[in-house]
């Protein structure tokens, strides 16, 4: 019998209020904490796979050099302090008296053998080797104290090294599966691993010898649960304590929910579309009567323009992902590193729309087909039919076809570039605007590691003279002002089409408190009795 999300959800609130009270108070007595995890991790390999999932869990039980807190801002943690001491050289100060769960101590020597891990790790689907590439030489001068040194100037050493979980020199090239067991599971993190069982649950104790501030809990559960009621009944139902990835759509249930407490921030992400500037003719802008046109009309500034003018990014963010969202102006939210506070959201504009498509040569439009995921961001078949139909509103016949994401990413992944415009996301792990430039908008050259996801291939030699620029600039303010520059130039010749920043949304039982983060991480250290 299929059972409803609604009746779901229901069935849990009517639940809600005779167990979730005495649930939490057992929780608080005991000092275990059970979270509910919406997004799939590969492994407990902390060096296995760049992705925030895997970052989630792992921040459990391995400690970085350098943190970031819930605004992505750096923060000292295995590393008490950093500087340069040339413009290739990066010196760090190790924390002392820190120790490893298996009691040995930590060191100079196991910083080195994790970063010679990153490249290592075999069979890796996303490796980690973008944090740690600029190091051409580590040199550990005492155990307290490590130069590294890199072949040109890299001022974003610090947020680099951030990504990198810090695992014991033992098991330096110990396999994948040795993490998964336990036998390598060895950080100087919080929390110890006592089991993991694939795509059901984590255990977690306490390690009592933390070096940072004690943990609030015994023993940890982290549940993976990736379909969402599911996730919202069992908090509403009172069988997690917290849950991370709250949908929009879920707010007004927990509303006037006295158990539940929502804790939401804006993300660093932002939804945009990507279009195909580059071919000479692109495969899927045609005519009124469908036939491929034999001019790629996105080469045209003006059309990008057009296209930006004819979204409503109000009405996405209000309606569609029901107010948890805010306008975009750029592809990595406002406020961040970088940003430059003069780009403001394209403002909605039909009529202006219509005439730059006529300036351009399109007085009555042309038939375009959009493409995107339906399983990969909140709401993502919902913002792309939205946006096909702002389209249509300035004579753009705009068809919409969303895809498994698995499916769709193989086509829109270069060289294998299938589509004239897609929706896709950027998250930004750096919390900085160089990610985005590098990663999106740079002009694609592997050898250098730009343009990884750049699938529509958007090149622009300006834009790439100043992230070069930027990329080489150890002083702050003058990095940040070329990057402002960089991301000014980018929506002046309309690379891209940001949409929205989504919100952070998490729920948490009453009598717990958590301080949403903006790159979405949701660890056991980070939940805490209220009050």
């Amino acid at each position: 019998m299929m059972i409803s999300r609604r009746e779901v959800l229901q069935s849990a609130a009517a639940a809600s209020t005779l167990l979730a009270a005495p649930r939490l108070a057992v929780a608080q007595q005991r000092r275990e904490l059970t979270l509910g995890l919406g997004a799939t991790m590969t492994s407990m390999d902390p060096l296995f796979y760049n992705s925030n999932p895997d970052f989630n869990v792992a921040l459990n039980i391995y400690d970085r050099l350098i943190m970031q807190d819930e605004r992505q801002r750096l923060r000292p943690a295995l590393a008490t302090a950093w500087k340069t001491l040339d413009d290739n050289t990066w010196e760090l100060t190790l924390r002392r008296g820190v120790r490893f769960h298996d009691g040995s101590s930590f060191g100079a020597e196991d910083v080195m053998a994790s970063i010679r891990r990153v490249a290592w790790v075999p069979n890796s689907i996303g490796p980690l080797t973008v944090y740690t590439r600029a190091i051409t030489e580590m040199i550990a001068v005492d155990e307290h104290t490590l130069r590294l040194k890199t072949a040109a100037p890299h001022p974003l050493m610090p947020i680099d090294l951030s990504m990198i979980s810090v695992i014991s020199r033992r098991h330096e090239q110990a396999p994948t599966a040795d993490f998964n067991s336990g036998r390598a599971a060895i950080g100087t993190g919080p929390f110890k691993q006592v089991s993991y069982a694939q795509g059901d649950r984590i255990l977690l104790a306490r390690n009592d010898d933390y070096w940072g501030e004690k943990p609030q809990w015994e023993k940890v559960t982290l549940r993976l649960m990736p379909n969402g009621p599911v996730r919202l009944a069992a908090l509403l139902a009172g069988d997690i304590d917290a849950m991370d990835i709250l949908p929009p759509t879920d707010l007004a249930t927990l509303r006037n929910n006295p158990n539940i407490t929502v804790a939401r921030t804006q993300s660093n992400s932002v939804l945009f579309l990507h279009l195909d500037s580059f071919r000479d003719q692109t495969p899927f802008a045609t005519d009124k009567a469908g036939a491929v046109l034999p001019r790629n009309p996105l080469k045209d500034v003006r059309v990008r323009r057009a296209i930006s003018k004819a979204i409503n990014r109000q009405a996405l963010s209000e309606r569609v992902m029901e107010g948890a969202a805010s306008p975009a102006g750029f592809i990595l939210a406002s406020g961040f590193f970088g940003v430059s506070p003069r780009l403001k959201p394209d403002e909605y504009d039909p009529e202006g729309a219509r005439k730059l498509l006529a300036e351009a040569g399109y007085p009555g439009g042309f038939g375009l087909t959009v493409h995107g995921p339906r399983d990969r961001f909140i709401n993502d078949e919902k913002v792309l039919q939205a946006v096909g139909q702002m389209l249509v509103r300035i004579g753009i016949d705009t068809k919409v076809i969303v895809q498994p994401w698995q499916v769709f990413a193989t086509q829109a992944s270069t060289p294998n570039y299938a589509y004239s415009v897609m929706l896709v996301a950027n998250y930004s792990t750096t919390g900085e605007a160089s990610f985005p430039l590098r990663a999106q908008v740079a002009t694609v050259d592997p050898q250098k590691g730009m343009g990884a996801q750049n699938r529509a291939r958007y090149s622009n030699p300006r834009i790439d003279a100043l992230l070069a620029q930027a990329m080489t600039t150890i002083d702050d303010a003058k990095r940040e002002a070329i990057l402002f520059e960089a991301t000014e130039a980018t929506m002046a010749d309309q690379a891209n089409i940001p949409l929205f920043a989504p919100d952070n949304l998490s729920a948490l039982r009453k009598g717990l408190q958590f301080a949403a983060r903006a790159d979405g991480l949701m660890a056991a250290q980070m939940v805490t009795p209220a009050g």
